[in-house]
Protein backbone atom coordinates (compact mmCIF):
# COMPACT_ATOMS: atom_id res chain seq x y z
CA UNK A 1 0.00 0.00 0.00
CA UNK A 2 1.23 3.43 -0.84
CA UNK A 3 -0.06 6.43 0.66
CA UNK A 4 1.53 10.50 0.54
CA UNK A 5 1.32 12.34 4.26
CA UNK A 6 2.84 15.30 2.13
CA UNK A 7 0.49 17.87 0.75
CA UNK A 8 3.19 20.39 -1.40
CA UNK A 9 6.76 20.24 -2.21
CA UNK A 10 8.21 23.99 -1.77
CA UNK A 11 11.65 23.45 -2.65
CA UNK A 12 14.15 20.31 -4.07
CA UNK A 13 17.46 20.92 -4.38
CA UNK A 14 20.50 18.87 -4.41
CA UNK A 15 21.23 19.74 -0.67
CA UNK A 16 17.32 20.12 0.82
CA UNK A 17 13.80 19.06 0.23
CA UNK A 18 11.10 21.37 1.67
CA UNK A 19 8.02 19.77 1.88
CA UNK A 20 4.65 20.70 3.91
CA UNK A 21 2.03 18.13 5.36
CA UNK A 22 -1.54 19.77 6.59
CA UNK A 23 -3.18 18.57 9.39
CA UNK A 24 -6.99 17.81 9.03
CA UNK A 25 -8.95 16.53 11.62
CA UNK A 26 -10.70 14.28 9.01
CA UNK A 27 -7.85 12.29 9.09
CA UNK A 28 -8.26 8.70 10.58
CA UNK A 29 -5.84 7.46 12.99
CA UNK A 30 -6.83 11.22 14.90
CA UNK A 31 -9.88 9.23 15.84
CA UNK A 32 -7.92 6.86 18.15
CA UNK A 33 -4.65 8.66 18.65
CA UNK A 34 -6.72 10.44 21.18
CA UNK A 35 -10.52 10.38 20.96
CA UNK A 36 -11.18 13.30 23.61
CA UNK A 37 -7.44 15.14 22.72
CA UNK A 38 -6.55 14.11 18.43
CA UNK A 39 -2.90 14.74 18.14
CA UNK A 40 -0.71 13.49 15.04
CA UNK A 41 1.10 10.69 16.39
CA UNK A 42 4.75 11.08 16.50
CA UNK A 43 5.37 7.78 14.33
CA UNK A 44 3.97 9.98 11.19
CA UNK A 45 5.71 12.92 11.57
CA UNK A 46 8.99 10.96 11.25
CA UNK A 47 7.12 9.04 8.28
CA UNK A 48 6.69 13.11 6.40
CA UNK A 49 10.27 13.01 6.83
CA UNK A 50 10.89 9.90 5.61
CA UNK A 51 8.71 10.52 2.64
CA UNK A 52 10.68 13.90 1.99
CA UNK A 53 13.86 11.99 1.79
CA UNK A 54 12.44 9.75 -0.50
CA UNK A 55 11.04 12.57 -2.60
CA UNK A 56 14.82 13.59 -2.88
CA UNK A 57 16.18 10.43 -3.66
CA UNK A 58 14.38 10.07 -6.62
CA UNK A 59 15.82 13.07 -8.64
CA UNK A 60 19.38 13.23 -6.46
CA UNK A 61 20.59 9.72 -5.19
CA UNK A 62 22.74 8.87 -7.52
CA UNK A 63 22.01 4.95 -8.32
CA UNK A 64 19.70 4.61 -5.75
CA UNK A 65 17.52 6.98 -7.95
CA UNK A 66 16.14 3.77 -9.67
CA UNK A 67 15.86 1.94 -6.42
CA UNK A 68 12.90 1.93 -3.74
CA UNK A 69 14.41 3.34 -0.57
CA UNK A 70 12.84 2.98 2.96
CA UNK A 71 14.07 3.17 6.14
CA UNK A 72 17.05 2.35 7.87
CA UNK A 73 18.17 3.50 10.82
CA UNK A 74 16.95 6.47 12.91
CA UNK A 75 19.02 8.46 15.33
CA UNK A 76 18.66 10.91 17.92
CA UNK A 77 15.00 11.48 17.17
CA UNK A 78 13.68 14.16 19.31
CA UNK A 79 9.99 14.69 19.71
CA UNK A 80 8.60 18.42 21.29
CA UNK A 81 5.60 20.22 20.11
CA UNK A 82 2.30 18.32 19.72
CA UNK A 83 0.42 18.37 16.67
CA UNK A 84 -3.17 19.01 16.29
CA UNK A 85 -5.69 19.16 13.75
CA UNK A 86 -5.92 22.73 12.02
CA UNK A 87 -1.91 22.94 12.38
CA UNK A 88 0.71 22.38 9.39
CA UNK A 89 4.27 20.62 9.70
CA UNK A 90 7.12 22.42 8.00
CA UNK A 91 9.04 19.52 6.91
CA UNK A 92 12.67 20.28 5.88
CA UNK A 93 15.33 17.30 5.46
CA UNK A 94 18.91 17.80 4.47
CA UNK A 95 20.08 14.28 2.41
CA UNK A 96 23.57 13.64 1.36
CA UNK A 97 24.82 10.32 -0.59
CA UNK A 98 26.74 8.17 1.51
CA UNK A 99 30.65 7.85 0.55
CA UNK A 100 29.72 4.47 -0.21
CA UNK A 101 26.40 4.93 -2.11
CA UNK A 102 24.11 2.83 -0.43
CA UNK A 103 22.22 4.97 1.42
CA UNK A 104 21.51 8.31 2.24
CA UNK A 105 22.22 10.42 5.25
CA UNK A 106 19.40 12.44 6.47
CA UNK A 107 19.11 15.33 8.99
CA UNK A 108 15.40 16.21 9.23
CA UNK A 109 13.21 18.47 11.64
CA UNK A 110 9.30 19.44 11.50
CA UNK A 111 7.96 22.44 12.88
CA UNK A 112 4.79 23.29 13.71
CA UNK A 113 3.16 25.74 11.92
CA UNK A 114 -0.19 27.36 13.89
CA UNK A 115 -2.52 29.01 11.43
CA UNK A 116 -1.55 32.28 12.54
CA UNK A 117 2.09 31.83 11.02
CA UNK A 118 0.73 30.60 8.51
CA UNK A 119 1.41 33.46 6.48
CA UNK A 120 5.09 34.00 6.30
CA UNK A 121 6.19 30.26 7.64
CA UNK A 122 4.78 28.44 4.91
CA UNK A 123 7.22 30.39 2.41
CA UNK A 124 10.19 28.30 0.58
CA UNK A 125 12.01 31.74 1.74
CA UNK A 126 11.13 32.00 5.05
CA UNK A 127 13.99 33.63 6.99
CA UNK A 128 15.53 31.22 9.43
CA UNK A 129 15.90 33.16 12.45
CA UNK A 130 11.64 33.64 12.49
CA UNK A 131 11.86 29.85 11.65
CA UNK A 132 13.55 29.40 14.95
CA UNK A 133 10.82 30.74 16.77
CA UNK A 134 8.54 28.15 15.68
CA UNK A 135 8.11 24.99 18.23
CA UNK A 136 10.01 21.61 17.07
CA UNK A 137 7.59 18.75 16.44
CA UNK A 138 10.34 16.42 15.57
CA UNK A 139 13.96 16.55 14.48
CA UNK A 140 16.90 14.17 14.38
CA UNK A 141 19.36 11.93 11.85
CA UNK A 142 18.11 8.98 10.05
CA UNK A 143 19.30 6.72 7.34
CA UNK A 144 17.57 5.60 4.28
CA UNK A 145 19.10 2.63 2.35
CA UNK A 146 17.68 0.29 -1.03
CA UNK A 147 15.15 -2.01 -0.48
CA UNK A 148 17.14 -5.43 0.02
CA UNK A 149 15.99 -8.45 -1.82
CA UNK A 150 16.32 -12.45 -0.04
Amino acid sequence: MHFSLLDRTLALSSTRVLTLKHVSSAEEYLGDHFPSFPVLPGVMTLECMVQAARLWARTHAGPLSTQRVVLGEVRALKYGALVRPGSTLRVEVSPSLATDGTSIDCKGRALLVEPADAGWALSEHAPEDQLATLPVAASGRFTMRAVRAN
